[in-house]
């Protein structure tokens, strides 16, 4: 008997019905004549460089890592090698855009530019307090919360205040600024209003009737572009926080049943410092959702190629929920580089290993409801189809496993060696597993040392009559 393993399924004490997602593990969609798709491990996060501060935010600028750390912008070369570039001031996690001659820093409301040598800020008076920055058209853009400002197309430290604009379709704050197709998209609260660019003597930009979206996001950095969309959390007005994307005037919710109740655990205040940002790797198109204690990980392709919504956890811990310890991703010298919200350290993205900043990290994933029409049944073997064998030398990692028969209480694990490197042959077997009265869910747990991909999961019953 197969059961399915991309996602599993648990219970609560509301009675609802669960679903419990894959914790640092990808799914990934493949007909490999074993299953229609398999769990990998997912990255680890290995340290090439220390900077001088927790991680505000990074960007790829003319071939160069480019972050902030504290209160400086400093370069980061691939070779590690840390350069401070200047002070642009303390406070939350930064926007950064460049034009063809300045990266704009967006910093606990100021704006800066690098040139490449030196570092200044903008003091026009006019600029007002600056809560997001986006360069569209030669022009710096930015937004404090009620105006659109645009800086001269000629002098990027010149701010006309005749030339403000204004997002009108809703007395809601206006919350941030992007660029999607070249279109200039205001993002408020509740709506998200599309501008194109006119000319003229006065504010360049022109509303576009028609393409406004009825929901907004919850701040600046809970927005970003994807699969060339808007993705956003927050919602329209009078409504549930949940998981969009936007285009054309409308927004198709991905956030499912689950995610949504995830989301409820958290209040706005604490939702609206989550941070989203993307990664398109390896046929993936990953969009993160950076909670307080975890990142949910939605994937575009990967929903489409198996008909269903495709989400997965990652999270800095050896049991249970914690921080997401990789944020910024910024594709710069061949790999995915990352910041620590907690640490100084810089790193990347590995796929070679499962450590996070050198620390294990566990692995759960569960099944689908076993139900053998309401007869019961006896366990005799359960066999997971593994590729084994890619840990490294040295170490002989473990894996357990336990079984819940209402979802909500589970028994006591039962662990078998998952083999040694080189070992690829070997089978991960659990025999005598017990019996269950009508239903049954299986779970799976392990650490980061292990690197399993997990085809499918076998298991052979005897069943018993009603």
């Amino acid at each position: 008997m197969q059961i399915g393993i991309l996602n599993g399924i648990y219970t609560n004490g509301e009675s609802d019905i669960r679903t419990s997602l894959p914790v640092n593990l990808v799914p990934v969609p493949k007909d490999s004549g074993i299953s229609n798709g398999y769990l990998r491990p997912a990255d680890g996060i290995t340290q090439f460089a220390t900077g001088i501060d927790s991680d505000r935010g990074g960007i790829n600028w003319n071939g160069t890592m480019y972050r902030v750390q504290g209160t400086k912008l400093i370069s980061v070369a691939e070779d590690g090698t840390v350069t401070t570039c200047g002070d642009v001031g303390a406070g939350g996690l930064v926007t950064m855009d460049y034009s063809f001659d300045l990266l704009g820093i967006e910093s606990g409301g100021n704006l800066f530019y690098w040139d490449g040598a030196a570092l200044t800020q903008n003091t026009d008076p006019d600029l007002g307090v600056v809560v997001d920055v986006v360069w569209i058209d030669g022009y710096f853009c930015t937004t404090d919360g009620t105006s659109l400002v645009v800086t001269e197309l000629n002098d990027p430290y010149a701010v006309n205040p005749l030339k403000y604009g204004s997002s009108e379709i809703d007395p809601d704050p206006v919350v941030g600024v992007m660029k999607v197709r070249n279109e200039l998209q205001a993002i408020n609260r509740y709506t998200i209003e599309a501008f194109n660019n006119i000319g003229g003597d006065y504010f360049p930009f022109q509303r576009i009737d028609g393409a406004q979206i009825q929901k907004g996001a919850l701040s600046r950095h809970t927005c970003c572009l994807f699969v060339d969309a808007i993705a956003f959390m927050g919602s329209g007005f009078n409504e549930a926080t949940a998981i969009y994307v936007g285009a054309n005037g409308t927004a198709s919710k991905i956030s499912t049943s689950e995610i949504d109740q995830i989301l409820l655990t958290y209040t706005e205040a604490q939702l609206a410092e989550s941070v989203l940002e993307t990664r398109v790797d390896r046929s993936h198109q990953h969009l993160f959702i950076h909670l307080p204690d975890r990142t949910l990980v939605y994937d575009a392709s990967g929903s489409v190629a198996l008909g269903e919504p495709v989400w997965f956890v990652l999270t800095t811990s050896v049991d249970g929920y914690s921080q997401y310890r990789a944020r910024s991703l910024v594709w710069a010298y061949n790999r995915w580089n990352v910041g620590d919200p907690q640490s100084s350290a810089i790193g990347y993205l590995d796929h070679s290993q499962g450590a996070h900043w050198g620390e294990t990290v566990y692995w759960l994933f569960g099944t689908k409801i076993l139900y053998n029409e309401a007869s019961g049944a006896i366990f005799h073997e359960l066999e997971l189809v593994t590729l084994t064998g890619r840990m490294a030398v040295g170490t002989a990692p473990r894996v357990a496993t336990s079984y819940s028969l209402d979802g909500e209480t589970w028994s006591v694990e039962r662990d078998i060696g998952a083999g040694v490197s080189g070992g690829r042959t070997k089978r991960l077997v659990w025999f005598r597993n017990g019996s269950m009265i009508t239903t049954r869910i299986q779970r799976f747990r392990g650490d980061s040392t292990s690197r399993l991909s997990f085809a499918r999961l076998e298991a052979r019953l005897e069943p018993l009559a009603a």
